[in-house]
């Protein structure tokens, strides 16, 4: 049986990536929270999380004692070991455009990630405005994002990237969450990509659980003093 060590659903975004993968896919997996406490390295989140990979960060894939740590890496490791689930596309130079932007989103969109962490239960649209007027690298990274959704979704189609749900969409399901949170705009093709995304079961499930937590990390919020009412 796999197991899958993740962070607060909430927050994590580096987290649902996986998750969502393998539970839209259907690979069965065993998961373990790893709550965050604090990323001191004596908090127990550190601890846990330093024990399991060279790492000492979430995600964590275990498959009968092998242990496989980055997002990136977990996902090529699920394509080879469930090359049934078809999680890349099947031709090869779609494969390899999907894989592209797939490593643009692994290291790219630095702004739009610092300025809009990944936090599903608030609503701060005002923040969302605030940060587009200030922040004019966010605003560069929204466009790069956009233009490189729609140039995806004219060629293939849509309503996702690729022929079908993939590993690119597993990747870029934690954007549209930070999308939503912040009351971004965006083009009517982009919106229409963002419904189609939490419209997926995987999704819907771990957004369900993130709602569910109730674990209010007043590290992880910028923004607010406490959750939301109700």
């Amino acid at each position: 049986m796999l197991t899958l060590h993740i962070g607060n659903k909430n927050y994590s975004s580096w987290s649902m990536r996986p998750w969502v993968l393998m539970t839209q896919a259907g690979i069965p997996f065993e998961e373990v929270l790893l709550r965050f406490d604090s990323f001191d390295p004596a908090s127990q989140f550190k601890r846990q999380a330093t024990a399991l990979s060279p790492s000492a960060t979430v995600p964590v894939l275990v498959d009968d004692g092998l242990v496989v740590w980055d997002t990136l890496a977990i996902a090529e490791y699920l394509a080879e070991r469930f090359p049934d689930k078809a999680l890349w596309p099947r031709d090869v130079a779609t494969r390899a455009l999907a894989r592209s932007v797939c490593a643009q989103m692994h290291s790219g969109f630095g702004a739009l990630r610092q300025h809009f962490p990944m936090n599903i239960e608030a609503h701060l649209p005002a923040v969302g405005a605030r940060v587009l007027r200030e922040q004019p690298a966010v605003l560069e990274d929204l466009e790069r994002l956009q233009s490189l959704w729609e140039a995806l979704l004219a060629r293939h189609g849509g309503p996702l990237l690729f022929d079908g749900f993939s590993i690119a969409d597993a990747f870029f399901a934690p954007v549209v969450m930070r999308l939503k949170t912040y009351a971004v705009p965006v083009s009517a093709r982009v919106q229409a990509y963002m419904a189609a995304v939490l419209a997926l079961p995987g999704v819907a499930r771990w957004v369900a659980d993130a709602l569910a937590e109730h674990d209010f990390r007043p590290f992880e919020e910028p923004y607010r003093q406490g959750p939301d009412p109700a």
